[in-house]
């Protein structure tokens, strides 16, 4: 139900919206100086007054799905201000068990509340690129990555870990480590991939700078003699391509960017088991069930 401040705001920035509209801003431009979502702006943009005089009266007696969660979302965003609507809506089933709801719903909800309570979205930088697709079975691509994160003993502690996704399904597994790597880590990770994916792929793709590191002490992996003793056994091919390469290995630098971004950011870190059941789970709820933006499929 919305107080008769929220009505006036909301009032003040329809106004505002037109008034820039008229004064040819675009709608990114406009969600940008208002410090609202793009969504709202389009959605104010298309209303007459009378639309709106009706809209705004709704609101004061509509009650929404979310609303018996309100406090809980409102403290996540204000501790993690870069939180996203996707996160929220993966919180809320993994925090409250939550999973009535839409992640559009709670994108809206979301917005919603940082219009009414002043707490404009921090923006990290993010690209993304178009990757051809391949054959079933044809490739995994695997990549590293780490995060610092806070503790639940006040410190902070940085993770390794190691992403595997199919190339062709974009069907992920994720295991990670509280130091870093080693040659024997490396060949467990692998079978435990193959198993989670039911089968192994004809060539793996390896980031080459990583894989030839010069030590194993920073965190980067040698393509040791165990390793490729190894690699020889279970018969795949090995791709090494250079940092950064779209064309050969985009799928798993975006599925790294993905683990950091909606699993692993504004999490606090008790235990490694604790934390790798969590990566299970949320790879079960959302990190191998959502859509996938360019498949337009499922990856399971």
């Amino acid at each position: 139900m919305e107080s008769e401040e929220q009505e006036v705001e909301k009032l003040i920035t329809y106004n505002e919206i037109h008034r820039l509209r008229s004064e040819g801003f675009s709608n990114s431009s406009i969600a940008r100086k208002l410090k609202i979502s793009r969504n709202r702006v389009i959605e104010y943009g298309k209303m007459t007054p009378e639309e709106f005089y009706l809209f705004a009266i709704s609101l004061q007696t509509r009650s929404k799905k979310l609303d018996p969660y309100r406090e809980e979302i409102l403290e996540w965003i204000k501790e993690h201000p870069d939180l996203t609507g996707a996160q929220v809506f993966d919180w809320l089933e993994d925090k409250l068990n939550v999973s009535s709801v839409t992640e559009g719903t709670v994108r809206n909800y979301v917005n919603d509340i940082r219009e009414a309570y002043h707490l404009p979205k921090v923006f990290s930088e993010r690209d993304f690129s178009a990757v051809p697709e391949l054959p079933m079975g044809l490739q995994i691509q695997v990549d590293f990555g780490q995060i610092r994160l806070p503790t639940t003993d006040g410190t902070y502690k940085r993770l390794y870990f190691i992403g595997f996704v199919l190339a062709h399904s974009r069907y992920k597994y994720v295991e990670w480590l509280d130091r870093p790597f080693k040659s024997h880590d490396l060949i467990r990770m692998h079978e435990n991939a193959f198993r989670h994916f039911g089968g192994m792929s004809i060539e793996i793709v390896y980031d080459q700078d990583r894989l030839l590191a010069v030590s194993e002490n920073a965190g980067d992996l040698i393509m040791t003699t165990e390793f490729t003793k190894y690699q020889q056994t279970r018969k795949f091919k090995v791709y090494l391509c250079r940092k950064s390469d779209p064309e050969s290995k985009g799928k798993i630098e975006q599925v790294v960017k993905y683990v950091k971004n909606n699993f692993a950011k504004n999490r606090t870190f008790d235990n490694l088991i604790d934390w790798q059941n969590s990566c299970m789970r949320w790879l079960k709820r959302t990190g191998n069930y959502k859509v996938h933006h360019n498949t337009k499929k499922k990856t399971r």
